[in-house]
């Protein structure tokens, strides 16, 4: 089975072990607490599930600055974006043990326990310069750069003993897992070729058919559907209403045995080609051998080319630095003068009324006035969820 990402063995910071997950809940009900804010949240959620291996914790001002900027730690290790506990709380001092309290769950319970190596100030300089590093953009309305740029100016590092997976596992019993459980998952199936697809939305007839591509083109045993579950910009699908509509899909559309629907605790960044890489990395530590990379991967408007995400794995990737191979694919669109879902550059015969394109604004509306987009975009099963979903938000 291919190798986490920077170890031997996959080390997640969740505490298994019960008797130390007991004493440390009881441990922090005496230790000096931080709110974290969604963003920190998030990231202690991944490194819990084994995602962020092998990172321990949240990283320094030297680390962040320089993965920032070179995408490798002042160490050596490869990794794409900072990882960080961003606050504009005081009063926390270097070598304190405190208790990270969760802001997405009722009560800010204690969702991991942290040792502080560090606190350092953060100008605005720095944060501006990581940010344009990041994002390739400062402009304010990029909702990853809005977001990075107003979490704090102070920053906490040092390693983290997770206790629990905020609101994911109570609200995603089904579909939330851990890299460590798809893994396990992946070897109990036997799967040794593994093909990772991303998404953020519900899965329409060019989505199935890249991962059907995929599969054949690869000769993979699998494709893992691994859905982001946590917090989007305004106007995403919400995750409730994608997980039906992945799970009808495959169910009604794929062989048993050769895909897996999973989804993990993440709020999506938008940062374009940086969190392609990201993706990367925290796919080949759940156990696939090679990730779908499409048109305007992690991308929101137009602060990206369309193939900016398949690029930098040629441009600024080394070749040593992962395991796991890219799936390059292009826009898929359903072809009129070959009846299936084809890559738009495999058919250099075709003009643009060959193929069935619909905007997404246009999808929209459709599904809000309750019509079914052709089957030749969406599946009739998948459409009539999303019809459901958008009439019961205009009543």
């Amino acid at each position: 089975m291919i190798k986490p990402h920077g170890s031997d063995t996959l080390n997640p910071r969740f505490v298994y072990d019960t008797e130390k997950h007991h004493q440390l809940v009881r441990e922090a009900e005496s230790l000096p607490s931080l709110l974290l804010n969604s963003a920190a949240a998030a990231n202690a959620v991944m490194l819990g599930a084994g995602y962020f291996n092998p990172l321990e914790g949240y990283m320094n001002l030297a680390d962040a600055l320089s993965v920032a900027k070179d995408m490798r730690t002042d160490n050596g290790l490869f990794w794409p974006v900072p990882i960080l506990n961003l606050t504009r709380e005081s009063g926390i001092e270097t070598g304190q043990r405190i208790a990270l309290r969760d802001p997405n769950v009722e009560g800010e319970p204690v969702l991991a326990i942290m040792d502080v190596e560090a606190v350092e100030a953060v100008t605005d300089d720095q944060l501006q310069s990581m940010a344009r590093d990041i994002f390739g953009t400062l402009d304010p309305e990029h909702p990853g750069v809005a977001t990075f740029t107003g979490l704090g100016n102070t920053l906490l590092s040092g390693p983290i003993e997770v206790l629990n997976f905020s609101y994911f596992q109570d609200d995603f019993p089904d579909t939330f897992r851990t890299a460590v459980e798809i893994r396990n998952e992946i070897q109990e199936r036997g799967w040794e070729k593994v093909v990772a697809f991303q998404t953020r939305n519900p899965m329409h007839r060019a989505h199935e058919e890249l991962c059907r591509m995929a599969l054949e083109r690869l000769d993979a045993d699998g494709v893992v559907v691994h859905m982001l579950l946590g917090k989007l910009k305004e106007g995403d699908i919400p995750a409730p209403v994608r997980d039906a509509c992945i799970r009808k899909m495959v169910e009604v559309y794929f062989p048993k045995n050769t895909v897996m629907v999973t989804g993990y605790g993440f709020d999506m960044l938008y940062a374009g080609p940086r969190e392609a890489v990201l993706h990367a990395v925290f796919r080949q530590n759940m156990g696939a051998t090679h990730l779908i990379v499409g048109r305007d991967h992690a991308g929101v408007g137009d602060y990206y080319g369309p193939f900016d995400a398949q690029a930098i794995f040629d441009e600024r990737v080394p070749a040593d630095a992962l395991e796991i191979d890219i799936f390059r694919a292009d826009h898929t669109a359903y072809s009129k003068k070959l009846n299936k879902v084809v890559m738009m550059k495999e058919a250099p015969d075709h003009d643009k009324d060959d193929f069935v394109l619909l905007s997404g604004t246009k999808v929209r509306q459709m599904l809000s006035e309750g019509i079914a987009p052709p089957p030749e975009f969406s599946r009739p099963e998948v459409a009539q969820i999303l019809m459901d979903y958008y009439q019961s938000q205009n009543k």
